[in-house]
């Protein structure tokens, strides 16, 4: 499935890819008034199935909610738009993301009373995507601080947020390395660009708590899951000098549901270790369906 011929859903209908637009003075383009989610789509045993589109969606309601940006579909339309989208495509192994936005024009007006456009884009796995391939990755301390929450929602999944996450990711590649880790304002372990960071210490699983952070699903899939693995899992402040005596480390994120660091500033990690190990073979059960405890993570698309 090429970009050429796919189609995507737009405000109700199914338009070609390319048709996809908006002004460049479209209030969304040049305020930033925009936010959206994304998720998995799995090949099942019965065709196409979603990873965890409730909790994604429900997320994606919070975000409206944190931005007083009201969305214009239920969620019950939503999802109907998301199965005909991915039937539409024959979508297979990929993902969904989802876009709200003002895509009128806006010369002045900073706030505006219109109804939000709503975009779904199917998205099929790919080269550049490289979902699932867990390749040990390096890491690097941004110089640049995560957004303290009471600038901005930060729990909200709004696209002028990531600014803050090209700002980091090009510190670290200028610097050599594949992502950069951000803290926050207090000099405490945030998160990457587009990923949550765990650390290993004795065996346990540690990440920062929420509150300065997105709600990442994947995230939240990590804490819930890794108990059943016999993992013991903690969200605690996690200050920067433990980054450096950490015995792994590892990020998460929707492509690719663990993914080991091999090297973090000048320090290198077995990688995958142990722990690291572990929780990448439960996640690869669960998404490869061998984990029935999980099953009800799965929503069909058919």
């Amino acid at each position: 499935m090429t970009r050429e011929d796919t189609t995507v859903w737009l405000n109700g209908r199914l338009i070609p890819w390319r048709e996809a637009t908006v002004p460049i003075l479209s209030h969304a383009l040049s305020r930033g008034s925009a936010f959206f989610d994304l998720f998995g789509v799995h090949v099942g045993p019965e065709g196409p199935v979603a990873f965890r589109m409730d909790r994604h969606l429900e997320r994606f309601e919070k975000s409206a909610a944190l931005l007083e940006m009201p969305l214009p579909r239920t969620r019950e339309e939503i999802v109907a738009a998301v199965k005909e989208v991915v039937a539409a495509n024959q979508l297979g192994r990929g993902i969904v993301k989802l876009v709200a936005y003002w895509g009128e024009e806006a010369i002045i007006n900073l706030v505006l009373d219109t109804p939000l456009d709503l975009a779904i884009f199917p998205i099929a796995d790919s080269p550049e995507l490289a979902l699932d391939v867990a390749t040990p990755i390096t890491a690097c301390l941004s110089r640049w601080r995560k957004l303290h929450p009471q600038t901005v929602p930060v729990e909200a999944k709004a696209c002028a947020n990531y600014l803050n996450g090209y700002l980091a990711r090009k510190d670290a590649r200028d610097r050599g390395f594949d992502i950069g880790i951000m803290l926050d304002t207090d000099g405490n372990l945030a998160e990457g660009s587009t990923e949550a960071l765990f650390i290993v210490e004795g065996g346990v699983l540690k990440v920062p708590p929420l509150g300065g952070v997105l709600s990442s699903i994947t995230r939240l899939s990590v804490i819930e899951a890794a108990p059943s693995a016999g993992l013991e899992v903690r969200e605690e402040v996690i200050g920067e000098q433990r980054l450096h005596v950490a015995d792994e480390l590892f990020c998460v994120h929707t492509g690719i549901k663990v993914h080991p660091v091999r090297r973090f500033e000048d320090r290198s990690f077995e990688a995958p270790g142990p722990v690291t190990r572990k929780m990448m073979a439960l996640m690869d059960d669960i998404i490869s369906f061998r984990d029935e405890r999980f099953a009800h993570w799965f929503q069909p698309l058919f």
